[in-house]
């Protein structure tokens, strides 16, 4: 072998070592069989998605020219598809141990599985059912699916509907001095909500309480099919905590929210119990659970309580009675804009 030959086999070792250790978003181990041999990403190469007997473990192929090695890369993949760069932190591998195959012939000859993790390769260079080539093992940690959904900066769209047929005393009673009393009229609301969240943080916390925080601002419109009110129109504004697991697509959450609205009151035409006065102030807190289908779309479901009263505005004249009901809320949530999630733990 010539001394250019050797310089250019050796620069070309450098650059595409260089580029696979770059490339790879999460701290990695490698171990190659063969000293001389590295398993390496170089530029120019582009992927191959193929598929074996499981469609759940496809097989991408990094082919180059004709006088670059070929690089296999078997692993369990999601099945919403790989990223075209499957060495970034987001391309949705999720299995711990990933088999690189570097092969210096390009034929497509039928080739046994890869040897397993801990085999060895006494001859050097070539490795069973692999003539001319070498094998590593790239070790990446599974990809954080909440980091991928829940992440500073995402911005939301979310339309949520309820049934709320359940009165209550208000829940704050007891910090008012007042009895967990109740009149004898009896509500049902059917509040229908369009919220814009804004995820202030990334993901973070310990145990359970690991998660981030949303902000959010909604505009509301609420049926009252009970009731002598008709209709509320309502302007909120709170925040939601997100519980984000490492692992699955159910997250909970809790929210709480405060606003003010106008109810087309009837204790002023002389329905006993009604509301007293149009303006009004509203009170909502809820808990559920959060399916994430992907980290666009998702729909929620839970419980949800809410309170409307004016806040004794409208006394002596005409008492403050408000509305006190819960039942169950669901959602749909989508994300505005592009995908921006973080790049790292």
């Amino acid at each position: 072998m010539s001394r250019g030959s050797r310089v250019h086999r050796a620069g070309l070792k450098l650059t595409t070592s260089m580029a696979v250790l770059i490339g790879l978003a999460t701290p990695a181990a490698v171990r190659a069989q063969s000293g001389d041999n590295r398993i390496v990403a170089p530029g120019g190469y582009h992927d191959l998605v193929e598929s074996r007997n499981d469609p759940n473990t496809p097989v991408i192929q990094m082919r180059g020219d004709a006088d670059m090695p070929s690089i296999e890369l078997v692993g369990d993949a999601r099945r919403e598809g790989l990223c075209s760069n499957p060495f970034a932190s987001d391309s949705g591998l999720s299995s711990a141990t990933i088999f690189f195959q570097h092969t210096h012939s390009t034929s497509s000859s039928t080739r046994s599985p890869l040897p397993p993790e801990g085999s060895s390769d006494e001859g050097g260079d070539k490795a069973d059912g692999y003539p001319n080539s070498t094998t590593a093992v790239v070790r990446v940690s599974r990809p954080d699916l909440g980091r991928r959904i829940y992440y500073k900066n995402k911005i939301e769209f979310s339309l949520d509907g309820g049934w709320l047929p359940i009165n209550i005393p208000f829940v704050f009673d007891v910090f008012l001095g007042d009895g967990y009393t109740m009149t004898n009229l009896r509500y049902t609301l059917v509040p229908i909500v369009a919220s814009v969240r804004w995820q202030v943080d990334d993901v973070g916390g310990p145990w359970v309480f690991r998660g981030n925080w949303d902000i959010e601002a909604s505009a509301a419109v609420t049926l009252i099919p009970r009731g002598p009110e008709s209709r509320y129109i309502a302007w909120i504004m709170g925040f939601r905590r997100n519980f984000v697991p490492r692992r699955g697509r159910i997250a909970p959450y809790f929210d709480g929210r405060l606003g003010l609205g106008n109810i087309d009151a009837k204790e002023p035409l002389g329905v006993l119990y009604a509301q007293g006065q149009d303006f009004t102030f509203t009170m909502n807190m809820g808990s559920g659970v959060r399916y994430n289908f992907n980290s666009r779309y998702s729909i929620s479901a839970g419980l949800n309580w809410m309170h409307i009263s004016n806040l004794y505005l409208s006394e002596p004249k005409f008492a403050n009675y408000g509305i006190n009901v819960y039942g169950p809320m669901f959602g749909v949530n989508v994300r505005l804009g592009r995908l921006g999630h973080r790049r790292s733990e």
